[in-house]
C-alpha cells in the first residue's frame, strides 16, 4: 500500500487507486492525517499534486520529480530507485528540487526569492510534511507535481481564499471576494485555466505511473 499525501480534493479524486490511501490536507492537520493512516501496510509516501513554479524555465503543465527535498535549512534526498522509476515513466518530467514552504506564494518576488535561496524548482505545501513523515517511519518517500501557477503568475485575492483546510473549495469566499474587488475576474479566470491544465497533466501521469504510483519491486 502506497500512502499518497496531497492538498486538494480534487487532486485526491484524480489520484484515487485500490492500492493507496490517500491523505488531503495541510499544516499540523495533514501531519495528523499522516500519523493516522501510517500502518504496517504503508511501503511508501509519495507527495503528488499540484505546485507554485519557480523557474523560468517552467511552464503551466509541466512535471516536476524531486530528486530532493528542501524546507529551511534541510536537503533530503528522495528515494532513489523510485525516483528513477518516476523518470523512466515520465520521460519529459524535470528532476530537481521541490522546496516547502508553509505559506501560499502570492506574486513573483516571493517565488524568485526562493528560488535564488534554493534553486528549486516548485514550491508546495505538504511535500516536507510527507517527507519528513517517511524519514521518521523510515520508509522510501518520493514527489512528483505539476506547475499550476508559473514563476510570473501572480495570484488574485479571490485565489488565496479559496482552499478550505480539509482540501475542498470555499465557493463563498470566493464570490465574497469578487464583490468586493471584480477588477480581479480576468486573473482568477486565468488561474483557474493553468490550474485545469495541471489537472489534466495529473492525470496522465497518474495513468502512467499506475495504481502503485511507480513505486519499484524492492523485493
Amino acid at each position: 500500500m502506497i500512502l499518497v499525501v496531497t492538498g486538494l480534493a480534487r487532486e485526491a479524486r484524480i489520484l484515487r487507486s485500490p492500492d493507496a490511501k490517500i491523505v488531503i490536507g495541510g499544516g499540523s492537520n495533514l501531519e495528523t492525517k499522516i500519523a493516522n493512516g501510517l500502518g504496517a501496510d504503508v511501503h511508501g509516501i509519495i507527495s503528488i499534486g499540484i505546485a507554485a513554479g519557480l523557474s523560468t524555465d517552467l511552464k503551466s503543465g509541466d512535471c516536476v520529480v524531486a530528486k530532493e527535498v528542501a524546507f529551511g535549512a534541510e536537503r533530503t534526498p528522495t528515494h532513489m530507485a523510485w525516483t528513477q522509476n518516476l523518470l523512466l515513466r515520465l520521460p519529459n518530467a524535470f528532476p530537481g528540487t521541490i522546496v516547502g514552504t508553509d505559506h501560499i506564494l502570492a506574486d513573483a518576488q516571493s517565488k524568485a526569492i526562493l528560488r535564488a535561496n534554493t534553486r528549486a524548482l516548485a514550491a508546495d505545501m505538504e511535500t516536507h510534511i510527507a517527507m519528513h513523515a517517511a524519514k521518521a517511519k523510515q520508509i522510501p518517500f518520493a514527489a512528483l507535481r505539476i506547475i499550476s501557477d508559473a514563476h510570473d503568475h501572480v495570484l488574485p485575492p479571490a485565489a488565496l481564499v479559496a482552499m478550505r483546510p480539509n482540501g475542498g473549495i470555499n465557493y463563498g469566499a470566493i464570490i465574497l471576494s469578487l464583490l468586493m474587488r471584480p477588477q480581479q475576474l480576468p486573473a482568477l479566470m486565468q488561474t483557474a485555466r493553468e490550474a485545469n491544465k495541471a489537472f489534466a497533466v495529473l492525470l496522465r501521469c497518474r495513468n502512467l505511473l499506475g495504481p502503485r504510483f511507480g513505486f519499484p519491486d524492492l523485493g
